[in-house]
């Protein structure tokens, strides 16, 4: 699709509030150098960002020689974004101010048997509702609200076209949604979440090639490209954890045979803990989350099963990221997602050691492997962020200002 100028703009405005976010206060100079935008181009968007009260005027510097320099910061009371992290297991949102500093959390359980569209949408009505009622906000203030669901997403038609966990097919999940909140909606899946959550604020940022390495119940990569977000043709890219590892391997919850999440995901994990000690203490038959947490516990004590377990887990994930590294030649391979946290440092020291033994040395000695330093759930703070562009896109439509109707159905009326 041809970009339009009405695209290349609202992408403008999105950088250099997003270089005022990582770097308050900075002046229209810095902006300029930072973004490579015009000093005029970036005076203009500026001066946008401050009718919105997004971001506001703080004094100035002195420069060497010249006129001192007017100095703009984000505006953090000047609205309030929502990211909704919708897992297999659970259903995580966060509420943040316009610096993208976390104001309310909560979370529900999704348990067995809960995964029709009408129950999940139940679980994320619920959780928006009371991170809007923690915060004591007004309604109105709220620009937007960013949904992350596992599985292939249609941004422009709100459909989940495909999540293999839940054997979903086109569900137009953004219409439901939007019969119980009454904010404006932006949809997505996870690993584009997670890896504008480090492009933003971890691990990616300053870099122009990375990938972020999702390990969860789910598998896949989120792709930093060239300084932005690869998305694909369809937004489809980095299903990495269905490509193929093992000719003709395990069954993976997408119906394909050898797929790296069928390895290296959280079910997999257990499978692999299974095959090695059967009646290990450490499985928790059908709980993914109280398995890992004790593989965690156990390799903090050199528990020989734990260790074993991870040695034959990073057997396969080192190779799959060894072919991330080769493929992408990026700069940094971030391991995020809960599963990658739980298993913390342990996991990165075997990874390092396994994707060296796989990957070419070239692009491997120009590769870091680390651990998401994001202290928040980075799924919901990207998301967050897809809310905030989808904000930025609405200046110059009919109004600026977002008017907020009455929630129609189970959230408590957010005003």
């Amino acid at each position: 699709m041809k970009r339009t100028s009405r695209d290349i703009r609202t992408a403008n405005r999105y950088e250099v509030l997003r270089q005022i976010i990582a770097a308050s206060p900075t002046s229209r100079q810095e902006l300029a150098a930072a973004t490579g935008l015009s000093l005029a181009t970036v005076a203009t968007l500026v001066g946008e960002l401050l009718d919105l009260s997004m971001i506001t005027e703080v004094g100035f510097e002195d420069s060497a020689g010249g006129r001192p320099r007017g100095l703009v910061a984000v505006n953090a009371s000047g609205g309030a974004l929502i990211g909704v992290d919708i897992a297999e297991t659970y259903v995580h949102v966060e509420l943040f101010d316009l610096g993208l500093n976390v104001l309310a959390r909560a979370e529900e359980d999704v348990r067995p048997g809960e995964s029709l569209p009408e129950q999940v949408i139940g679980h994320v009505a619920a959780v928006v509702g009371q991170v809007v009622a923690q915060a004591g906000i007004e309604g109105a203030r709220v620009l937007g609200v960013g949904v992350s669901v596992p599985g292939q997403v249609d941004r422009d038609t709100g459909f989940c076209e495909y999540a293999p966990n839940w054997d979903w097919h086109d569900v137009p999940l953004l219409d439901l949604l939007t019969e119980h909140i009454a904010y404006p909606l932006y949809l997505d899946n996870p690993l584009r979440a997670s890896a504008v959550a480090e492009l933003w604020f971890g691990a990616a940022r300053g870099r122009g090639n990375a990938v972020v390495v999702n390990l969860g119940t789910g598998v896949g990569a989120g792709l930093v490209l060239g300084g932005g977000l690869h998305r694909g043709v369809s937004n489809s890219a980095g299903e990495w954890g269905h490509t193929t590892i093992v000719l003709d391997g395990r069954v993976c919850r997408c119906g394909k045979h050898g797929c790296v999440e069928a390895y290296v995901g959280a079910s997999g994990i257990m499978l692999n803990l299974r095959e090695l000690s059967p009646g290990s203490p450490l499985l928790h038959q059908d709980d993914q989350t109280a398995t890992i947490a004790a593989l965690a516990e156990g390799l903090r004590q050199n528990d020989p099963v734990a260790l074993g377990t991870l040695r034959d887990t990073v057997r396969y994930l080192g190779a799959g990221i060894a072919n991330l590294v080769n493929l992408f030649n990026p700069e940094v391979i971030v391991l995020s997602s809960w599963v990658a946290a739980a298993l913390g440092e342990p996991l990165v020291e075997e990874v390092r050691e396994a994707v060296a033994r796989h990957a070419l040395p070239r692009p491997m000695a120009a590769t870091e492997i680390v651990l998401s330093p994001i202290p928040t759930d980075p799924v919901c703070l990207g998301a967050a962020t897809f809310a905030l562009e989808g904000a930025l896109q609405s200046v110059g439509q009919k109004s600026p200002k977002r008017s907020i109707t009455p929630a129609r159905a189970k959230t408590p009326n957010p005003r």
